[in-house]
């Protein structure tokens, strides 16, 4: 197994911190909003690297925060928080009881979207206010040991106390405008961050006085109470680099004197909509109920998301992602197909088709490589129920749910088929506000509806 380190800038042989166990942190999501599918393309780069650390035989404790309590909208210690601008948006007083409340409607919202996308469900779920008192227990190490100070707005970790902060690179210390005072005068260093801001108003005790936990010790408390001083892989998305996993390395290892705090950085690349980093700033909050508008599989998304690695930058139409939706519902045909040919007998695995799938998944998680084997393994000769056996194999790692996908045979009354018929003409004539319409009503009459190859497939829910 070979994994590309963003700390050493290069592919390493993974060798675990414990014999035949996987400790990984992926930071989740800040939860004031439905999370946009530039997002989720993150998680499923975790859920992918999960996925073939499990089939490698190795036993995996996933850890996904949950941000809850309100962190700024830039990297830095300034900006609106984003957790206050989510009550403002929505007229609520801003009270941290009101934080957590609407904070547990988005949370609730991302975990639906990641069971939407056939995603493991993490092992640990911690929220960060539930996680308080360790990221005081934290401040307070750092301070005993003299890398933190306290201004008139917070405690601060000062940068310079530590010879190689910034290791994961990212920061160009050398320049003024960051290494120096600038925004705070308070600071010692323009670097420096915040471990914990005051609010009079609101917030939580601690020895420093009322407030907030910095964004960047959430993660170092809830981390370091689930998998300890130290543990394997830590994931997310390559904006979080330069500043949160840097700082977040910065205040792990002071505190704890234990280097290295992770093993091995994987960072995922973003999501190009138009040309610029997919965001709600950009104008691109795309969620799964955006795709679910369009009559689009959640698992299309996920279809798309493994023709380009992790560490690529992936663009995204909506011609792109029905492309992919196409590709997917042939997929399924052809699964449907061999589940006819062999009975639903299912054979062996082939060996000379999985030792070339495992020669990509174990080369940094080289999911479009291995869809390839897969396209390739299901144009072959060998025979339909070891092609079929094969396919669910590798599906272990695609989670494109292949062995759950089977044909029911419904019988359509009469008045569902006349509605069927007017969807299926509202379609060609691309009337998709229409469709819509019947799609909702067949649903409330219990009928789901499904496009496949151009084809209407109906379940009952």
């Amino acid at each position: 197994m070979k994994l590309y380190n963003s700390l050493s800038k290069e592919k390493e042989v993974f060798v675990p911190h414990l014999a035949g166990k996987v400790g990984m942190y992926h930071c989740g999501p800040t939860v004031y909003d439905h999370v946009h599918i530039g997002n989720l393309r993150s998680f499923l780069m975790g859920d992918f690297i999960r996925r073939v650390f499990e089939i490698n035989g190795y036993h995996v404790t996933q850890v996904m925060n949950i941000t809850d309590v309100g962190h700024l909208v830039s990297d830095g210690d300034d900006g609106d928080d984003k957790m206050t601008k989510a009550l403002k948006r929505e007229g609520k007083e801003i009270t941290l009881e009101n934080m957590i409340a609407i904070a547990d409607i988005y949370a609730e919202s991302f975990k639906d979207d990641l069971k939407a996308l056939n995603m493991l469900t993490p092992h640990y779920f911690p929220k960060a206010s539930d996680h308080i008192q360790e990221d005081i227990d934290i401040i307070q190490k750092l301070e005993e040991k003299g890398f933190s100070y306290t201004t008139s707005d917070g405690v601060y970790f000062n940068t310079e106390k530590m010879a190689d902060y910034g290791k994961l690179g990212g920061l160009d210390l050398d320049k003024e405008h960051e290494s120096r005072i600038g925004i705070n005068a308070e600071k010692n260093n323009q670097a420096d961050f915040a471990l914990w801001k005051f609010d009079e108003s609101q917030g939580w005790d601690s020895p420093w006085g009322q407030g907030f936990p910095g964004w960047h010790i959430e993660c170092s408390g809830m981390a370091g109470k689930y998998l300890g001083e130290q543990f394997d892989i830590h994931t997310g998305g390559a904006d979080l680099r330069s500043v949160h996993h840097n700082n977040e390395i910065a205040q792990s290892e002071c505190a704890t004197g234990c280097s290295p705090y992770v093993k091995y950085w994987m960072h995922g690349e973003m999501l190009n909509f138009g040309g610029a980093k997919l965001s709600k700033s950009t104008g691109g909050n795309i969620t799964l109920k955006s795709l679910a508008e369009r009559d689009i599989n959640p698992l299309a998304y996920r279809y798309l998301a493994m023709q380009t690695h992790y560490r690529s930058p992936m663009n995204f139409t909506w011609e792109i992602l029905e492309s992919a939706q196409t590709g997917l519902n042939r997929v399924y045909k052809e699964i449907l197909e061999l589940q006819r040919k062999s009975n639903n007998n299912v054979g062996h695995v082939d060996e000379h088709f999985k030792s070339e799938f495992e020669s990509k998944i174990y080369d940094d998680i080289n999911i479009p490589q291995a869809l390839a084997v897969f396209h390739t393994m299901m144009k072959s000769n060998i025979s339909a129920d070891n092609k079929l056996a094969t396919a669910y194999y590798f599906d272990e790692v695609f989670g494109l749910g292949l062995s759950e996908y089977t044909e029911e045979i419904i019988d359509i009354p009469e008045n569902i088929q006349v509605l069927l018929n007017q969807r299926k003409k509202a379609r060609e004539n691309k009337n998709w506000e229409e469709s819509d319409k019947l799609r909702d009503t067949l649903a409330e009459m219990g009928y789901k509806v499904l496009d496949i190859d151009s084809e209407q497939k109906i379940e009952k829910l």
